[in-house]
């Protein structure tokens, strides 16, 4: 996980629709950046419609939420549209951002070693510089847990 004071790796992925979003583009604004392991499986689900479910609260403490997993911009369209998800989901197969933010690690799913995501969720603040980490969080608590941090 990367460490609180220092400045966030930049990136550019595309969203649910093809377009492409940059760190910087978000610039005066928090940032909520959170990595989930996989489109329509059940933690990732309730963390995603928690997130869409606070949104109003975020976007009036002038904050953004943006999701980021390897699934592909296809995934995440039917993702968002099966969900009515209001927030960015950035996708990264080829795992540039999701290193970057150091949450590809070696899990162990019942015995069998893996590499995957771990869910990981930072705050940025509004010049970029991340001001809390939180890993392995619990997907269903998390939208809340970062309501408050704001």
């Amino acid at each position: 996980m990367l460490e609180i004071g220092t400045k966030a790796p930049a990136f550019s992925l595309p969203d649910q629709n093809g377009d492409m979003h940059t760190l910087e583009e978000y610039r005066g604004k928090k940032v909520i950046l959170y990595f989930y392991p996989k489109d329509n499986t059940p933690g990732c689900t309730k963390q995603a419609c928690g997130f869409g479910d606070l949104y109003p609260q975020f976007a009036e403490k002038g904050a953004v939420v943006l999701g980021v997993s390897k699934d592909s911009v296809a995934s995440h369209k039917k993702f968002e549209e099966k969900y009515g998800l209001p927030f960015t989901l950035l996708s990264d197969p080829e795992l540039t951002c999701i290193q970057a933010y150091d949450v590809w690690k070696e899990k162990n799913m019942y015995g069998k070693k893996t590499m995957g995501v771990v869910r990981t969720t930072y705050l940025i603040d509004e010049e970029g510089t991340i001001v809390k980490a939180f890993g392995k969080v619990k997907a269903a608590d998390n939208p809340a847990q970062m309501l408050a941090e704001l």
